[in-house]
């Protein structure tokens, strides 16, 4: 039968895998619509998920890849659709996640021509994608769509192929063997890379000369986690995990002490300080500042990503290759420690930390519920196999404070990018990666009103396709762009500027309840537990809007002095909540405090 090239590149990425896309449709991109319409209709095509904008679209693409470890697909028409999916796809290119975006564009004839809608889109992609063509010839189309995918899995990047409307309805056929005529493989190559034998060895000799060997592991380290396991239990080791790592090693290994930095916890930091070996597992961990003194320790790094080798400590070993395959050449070499003072040692902490938390989600503040109070009540009720995001702000520290991914739990948001919204589209792809399993998405008010609102509208279009119907949102409604006044205040000594800073209120609740989903709105914290438990009790969409204070600072585990200065000089400058800041600070600080006299003197 004969084909066109949309209907070519359609079979085509199902060669590679495809199930599911996500797009929204434009005239540019409107042929190849079209034969996704008529392979749906024929029971042939891919399932086709359709957002209400193409940055979300963007940005599910993602969430797929970080959820199901396949190519995410996102598909728009040209320049304004194309320019639309931009954030979602560096969301990928900053946490290397492999997505091909299949993008629209004018007419052959057109290009270059300053018609409507036409621009030069391979400029534009340039920088946010590894791989950008445009399939010119119908012969050219196998090549670029594979050498997309292939390119998007081997370097964990967005790829973008670009369409134009023409070349979509040509007639396809199988190229010969011709000059400048490429025939193609539409075959995946491994990652399972493996460094040298001689480095391997050297990576187990630092290790079994360490005393205090600290493992920092990543989200390059997924689906490594038996290893992970299995070599800091012979090495006696501490592990922490980066925020998109949390869910790589469960939460009920006593030695875990979950994350390190302004949204870590104080074992973590006992970690960097006193660690003599540092191993980084999979993570380009940003924050030169949390880790160890130069000298300090000897520093080892594994990772697929040969560039985010070396950059962020003084490594004596950079070691190309995948975490798993590296840790199981590492293990036969490891030496049993029969010492485990420093695993105990944190294990000792890390409970006191968590009695900490607790203590701080117990503080009462006067202008709203605790934010720590209803992210502990859902951490608390977690079901098995749940998927939690979180969104950039202050919710990603509630997350990392509170969150504890279990065994069989998944966990992600927007890592380096840390783009605001991305917690909703993360978590309605949660739904579609894992129809079986309920989802929790926990975001601020300041990003639900940016797009995540729109995506309510998503989940009631798609919900039937779900078995299990469970989504849980919990809206953080403290109508103040919250992290960043805080970091107005601690960052730079200036007062939380309420022109930038406020957030319209309205009643979220109520708006899920339009939509025929369950809303709630918490307005004090002895409703917290009563709301939680509802929600989980229901088998389908909650909506929880929780009425939080605008004034619990999100604490470091250590207060520096620069923390503390600049606080202090914004609220001389006139900070318009100035009163509730420095109140409910010292709650806060009181009650990190007197958790820390009660360790000192081993009391109750």
């Amino acid at each position: 039968m004969s084909q066109n090239v949309s209907e070519f590149v359609l079979d085509r990425i199902k060669a590679w895998g495809v199930t599911r896309v996500y797009g929204y449709p434009g005239d540019g991109i409107g042929e190849f619509d079209g034969a996704l319409g008529k392979a749906d209709r024929a029971g042939e095509g891919v399932e086709y998920i359709r957002p209400t904008h193409e940055e979300i679209a963007a940005l599910m693409a993602t969430a797929h890849a970080k959820f199901t470890g396949e190519v995410g697909v996102c598909i728009a028409t040209s320049s304004p659709g194309a320019f639309h999916m931009l954030n979602g796809l560096y969301d990928a290119q900053m946490d290397n996640q492999p997505v091909v975006a299949i993008v629209g564009q004018q007419g052959l004839a057109a290009v270059g021509t300053f018609t409507q809608q036409e621009s030069n889109l391979e400029r534009v992609f340039a920088d946010v994608a590894c791989y950008v063509q445009t399939i010119a010839t119908p012969d050219s189309a196998g090549v670029v769509i594979d050498t997309a995918f292939r390119t998007a899995m081997l370097r964990k990047q967005p790829a973008v192929v670009v369409l134009p409307h023409d070349v979509q309805a040509m007639p396809w056929s199988e190229p010969g063997a011709e000059h400048w005529v490429s025939r193609s493989s539409d075959v995946p190559a491994s990652t399972r890379i493996t460094p040298p034998a001689e480095d391997v060895r050297k990576m187990a000799d630092i290790i079994n000369a360490g005393e205090r060997v600290t493992f920092l592991v990543g989200a390059g380290a997924r689906g490594a986690t038996d290893q992970v396991l299995a070599a800091a239990g012979k090495a006696g080791a501490g592990i922490i995990t980066a925020l998109r790592g949390k869910d790589v090693v469960p939460s009920d290994v006593p030695f875990h002490t979950q994350q390190v930095g302004l949204l870590g916890s104080r074992p973590s930091l006992t970690q960097i300080k006193e660690c003599d070996t540092i191993v980084l597992l999979g993570t380009n961990y940003p924050y030169g500042e949390y880790l160890p003194k130069v000298g300090q320790a000897r520093g080892i790094q594994v990772d697929i990503k040969p560039e985010q080798l070396g950059l962020r400590y003084p490594n004596e070993l950079n070691m190309w290759g995948d975490v798993g395959a590296t840790l199981d050449a590492l293990l036969p070499l490891l030496e049993q420690k029969d010492d485990l003072g420093w695993q105990e040692k944190l294990a000792d902490e890390m409970r006191e930390w968590e009695a900490e938390m607790g203590r701080q989600a117990e503080v009462a503040y006067s202008d709203g519920v605790n934010p720590r109070r209803v992210i502990r009540a859902v951490n608390e009720r977690l079901p098995e196999g749940v998927t939690v995001t979180c969104d950039a702000g202050t919710t990603a520290d509630w997350y990392g404070h509170h969150i504890r991914l279990r065994r069989g739990m998944h966990g992600d948001m927007s890592g380096r990018l840390a783009t605001m919204l991305a917690a909703m589209p993360y978590a309605v792809t949660a739904k579609f990666a894992f129809p079986d399993r309920p989802a929790v998405c926990t975001i601020g008010d300041g990003a639900f009103q940016m797009l995540g609102m729109n995506e309510l509208i998503t989940v009631k279009k798609y919900m039937d396709r779900w078995q299990d119907k469970q989504l849980v949102i919990v809206v953080m409604h403290n109508d103040d762009l919250g992290q960043v006044s805080w970091e107005m205040r601690t960052e730079d000594g200036n007062p939380m500027w309420r022109g930038s800073q406020d957030v319209e209120t309205m009643d979220y609740a109520g708006y899920a309840e339009l939509l025929g989903f369950q809303g709630i709105a918490v307005h004090s914290d002895d409703e917290v537990d009563a709301a939680v438990e509802r929600a989980f009790a229901h088998q389908g969409v909650t909506l929880i809007d929780a009425y939080v204070s605008r004034s619990v600072p999100p604490l470091p585990p250590h207060i520096t002095a620069e923390y503390a200065m600049n606080t202090a000089k914004s609220l001389l400058k006139g900070d318009p909540v100035e009163f509730d800041v420095v109140k409910d600070s010292a709650k806060a600080m009181a009650a990190e405090v007197v958790e820390r006299a009660k360790g000192a003197f081993g009391r109750d």
